[in-house]
């Protein structure tokens, strides 16, 4: 079920490359569902936040007559607190011509065309239909978007360290958010030179190039973009059922296989936390037991941050106890300078609204992935040598 009601652009708040934050105001404090039915939700004010993805409905102007989907928070769900808007009403619909013949967003009433990088089309066809192996290249695969920006800070500073730079391409997997155009840290992360380019693959649309699954990706991020290293991950909006499985994470293990099948080195990064209040995420997250156990049917590094003694004790006994040390390899990496990179580069990240004092132990463990990928691409073949 879609709910939706239509409104005027009040305020333009923010924009970014791809996305517009509007404030709508709507006519009546009532919405209607697909169906023609209307529902009160009086208790909404009538000055509502809306997300437009311009790539899809084009960019707004003050005054537009636009419809919105409400249902996030009609429903009060975690995706932001925003409508997204669907049409302008006022004006012709916005078109283009086909940048390519790929479809995402398929067989939805917003499906649009895009250009695969690895499509016939695309002028880096060839470089991705020449691809034989990744190389050993580090593939840094994580499950929650705010561990990115640690993961390209460390790295970064760990290439510093030995006098070098790194192409640094993140692949944005379709488990959560759809547009990338969402995400405010990828911006800040190309701002600052983090990263070199984005890649959204499957579903997912609006990076740098798109792809159409998670192993093209990942050839195209190394044969065509020269890609030293790179991250995998989901962009914002985790979802969670508190099963073992039933968590979009899983986009983690996947993306852990298809490294390995394609002669990476995947670094997996382990979620932990000493301050979350749901148990099954204290310690050695779940989450990351379900994936290292249940999903990821290769051995992978596994970078586990140097903590207090009483909290590096209890996420190893974890280890141990699930027979993860069995399956994979831990290493214990000082991750505090490369979370000091991080703190420097003027960056504000939460995970779950809790920042960095009170997260240390979650983003200090993304510290440390990337500064094994940095080591990794250290000891690998000289800049240049593929």
């Amino acid at each position: 079920m879609t709910r939706r009601t239509k409104g005027i652009v009040d305020a333009i708040t923010a924009v970014r490359p791809g996305v517009q934050e509007v404030m709508v105001r709507t006519g009546t404090n009532k919405t209607s569902d697909a169906s023609g039915d209307t529902a009160d939700i009086s208790q909404r004010t009538s000055l509502r936040p809306a997300i437009n993805l311009t790539e899809l409905t084009g960019p707004l102007e003050l005054g537009d007559h636009v419809e919105v989907n409400t249902v996030a928070l009609d429903m009060e769900l975690g995706t932001g607190g925003y409508d997204f808007v669907i049409s302008v009403l006022n004006r012709a619909a916005f078109d283009r011509d086909p940048p390519g013949h790929i479809i995402k967003l398929r067989y939805t009433p917003l499906q649009t065309p895009v250009l695969a990088i690895e499509a016939p089309e695309s002028d880096n066809h060839a470089a991705v239909a020449s691809f034989a192996t990744l190389g050993e290249t580090p593939v840094v695969c994580f499950e929650l978007h705010s561990q990115l920006p640690a993961i390209c800070a460390a790295l970064h500073w760990g290439m510093q360290e030995c006098g070098r730079t790194a192409r640094l391409v993140y692949i944005m997997t379709d488990g959560a958010a759809l547009p990338i155009a969402v995400s405010r840290l990828v911006p800040a992360l190309i701002e600052r030179k983090m990263l070199a380019s984005t890649i959204t693959a499957g579903q997912a649309f609006g990076g740098d190039y798109e792809a159409v699954n998670v192993y093209s990706a990942l050839a195209a991020a190394y044969s065509a973009l020269g890609a030293d290293a790179i991250v995998v991950g989901q962009g914002p909006g985790n979802v969670g059922t508190g099963t073992a499985l039933g968590f979009s994470g899983v986009d983690q293990g996947i993306a852990a296989n298809a490294a390995a099948s394609l002669g990476g080195a995947p670094i997996f990064v382990p979620r932990i936390s000493f301050s979350d209040e749901r148990s099954r995420h204290v310690g050695l997250s779940h989450h990351t037991v379900t994936n290292l156990t249940s999903v990821v049917r290769t051995p992978t590094l596994l970078p586990i941050p140097r903590l207090p003694r009483l909290q590096l004790g209890r996420l190893y006994a974890a280890l141990q106890e699930k027979g993860i040390l069995k399956l994979h390899e831990a290493i214990t990496i000082d991750a505090e300078k490369g979370l000091k990179a991080l703190e420097e580069c003027g960056m504000s990240v939460t995970t779950m609204g809790r920042g960095l004092s009170t997260e240390r132990a979650f983003f200090l463990a993304a510290a440390a992935a990337g500064l094994l990928a940095a080591q990794l691409i250290e000891h690998r073949a000289p800049e240049g040598v593929r």
